[in-house]
């Protein structure tokens, strides 16, 4: 439903060349605790001051980066196997299907996969990307004094893309770990991998944004810089000026599969307390607030009475989760949670995905021009909790739309107890990408039932207003100038 997104000509990619088929990996349950590793303290990077302000600008020694930290990056090889593709364009293809009756067994062919990773415990604790490992039989790790070792795999967890390796050696050089919290936007950064098989490439820019919210990854806060990465960078170290890991080089926007300028990498706070509960579980837990949020933009902000367009504006809540429980509705402006400011969409998540099940989440929000606070109680992420019912509502001739209300039938295959659905669009609502069939659960934030609870919504509005549509299974808010 995001015409944004739909529109774009970008592709995200993957920066490792991960596994097709074969089969999973599994995680290990129970492992030792591992021994201290001799970190080095983080480098002082050089100072000079700026022209403009008088301030003291650091001054990234790189060279110095990569001899101390370089050592401790390591190239992944991971072998699996996927399914043949069967060739019918060769006629003895075809008659062998035919003898078979279509049911002749597929082979297996082995597939190879590379990329980046980084060792953070003496004793041969590696962090990577879980895309780089995925359904690998058989991981191999390569260091810059060239020896090889076989990796185990001790957990993997999709859903923020780590995954944390052990092989069997000793007094290995390893990384330290910085803080997301100390990156500043504009900072210098470096990465090492292995872009396209080049073992210890060294790469450098800046840090493009924080807090990034990309398709599909909304458990992560993703880094956006403008370092060249490539395939095969994949799970490698993005460094700060002080040499301190603060990422994991994870994926490019890019139109042709090469890097094109973005690329996106795991804030290392999340991806250590990923790494921890792995080396120590062998499994990750992750908490669930249960809301699908969305940007506030200016048109938004107008349509809520903001001050400003800021906090994570949310566009659906899952009945029977902690944000249903706690009281949470569509159209509820979240601004801060444990008294850290929202000010993306992407910051929500960020909080969360730090947070342990169980963890209290206290929340400042903005609902029908007043500021309210709530608190909630995280469930884990593996609750399952039903879809939930939706109220629903619309405007009429100022935004462009023809309306009227849902019938009992529409109404239980859409999911929602009542609303009115968009039979023909034009003008302001057209142009803000509203589609016949759309079905309109609220206006500004506010449920509606009929089509002339929608028109008073709208004429209450000077500016804008804020549809939450809901399309098939999916809900957000659109914003419309009013024409």
């Amino acid at each position: 439903m995001n015409n944004i997104l739909k529109s774009t000509p970008l592709v995200l990619a993957l920066l490792g060349a991960g596994i097709v088929g074969g089969a999973a990996v599994e995680a290990v349950h129970h492992v030792g605790t591992p021994a201290t590793a001799a970190v080095l303290p983080p480098m002082s990077p050089a100072t000079v001051q700026s022209p403009t302000t008088g301030d003291r600008v650091v001054m990234p020694d790189f060279p110095a980066i990569t001899q101390r930290y370089g050592p401790a990056v390591v190239n992944i090889s991971v072998t699996g196997t996927a399914q043949a593709t069967p060739d019918m364009s060769d006629p003895l293809e075809f008659f062998r299907q035919f003898q078979h009756g279509g049911q002749m067994p597929q082979k297996r062919v082995p597939v190879r996969g590379m990329g980046s990773g980084f060792i953070v415990g003496a004793d041969g604790i590696i962090m990577t990307n879980a895309h780089v490992v995925k359904d690998a039989t058989e991981v191999v790790v390569k260091l810059t004094d060239r020896r090889e070792f076989k990796a185990k795999v001790l957990g993997s967890d999709p859903k923020t893309d780590v995954a944390v390796l052990k092989i069997n050696a000793t007094n290995l050089p390893v990384v330290t770990l910085g803080s997301v919290d100390n990156l500043r936007v504009g900072e210098w950064v470096l990465a090492i991998g292995a872009p396209f098989g080049f073992e210890n490439t060294v790469t450098a820019g800046v840090v493009s944004a924080k807090g990034r919210s990309l398709p599909d990854d909304s458990a992560v806060p993703f880094i956006q810089t403008d370092v060249a990465v490539n395939p095969g960078n994949s799970g490698g170290p993005l460094f700060n000026a002080r040499g301190e890991v603060v990422g994991i080089n994870s994926q490019i926007y890019s139109q042709s599969g090469g890097y094109q300028g973005v690329s996106f990498a795991i804030p290392i706070d999340l991806a250590a307390k990923i790494k921890d509960q792995i080396v120590a579980h062998g499994k990750v837990e992750h908490a669930k607030l249960g809301v699908a949020v969305q940007e506030v933009n200016q048109t938004l902000a107008e349509s809520f009475g903001l001050d400003r367009p800021a906090g994570a504006l949310i566009a659906n809540v899952e009945k029977g989760s902690p944000a249903d429980k706690a009281g949470l509705e569509p159209g509820d402006v979240i601004r801060s949670a444990n008294g850290k400011p929202i000010i993306s969409s992407g910051d929500l998540p960020a909080i969360v995905g730090l947070a342990q099940p169980g963890d209290r989440l206290s929340m400042d929000i903005w609902r029908h021009g007043k500021p309210m606070q709530v608190t909630a109680s995280l469930a884990r992420s593996s609750d399952k909790v039903a879809a939930a019912p939706s109220t629903s509502s619309d405007d009429g001739g100022k935004l462009g739309l023809a309306l009227r209300p849902l019938d009992p039938q529409e109404r239980q295959q859409a999911g929602v107890r009542a609303g009115v659905v968009v039979q023909d669009v034009a003008g302001p609502a057209e142009v803000a990408g509203v589609e016949p069939g759309d079905i309109v659960l609220a206006v500004n934030g506010t449920p509606v039932t009929t089509v002339d609870q929608v028109k008073a919504a709208v004429d209450k509005s000077s500016k804008s207003v804020a549809l939450l549509i809901q399309r098939g299974d999916d809900k957000i808010f659109v914003p419309i100038r009013i024409g």
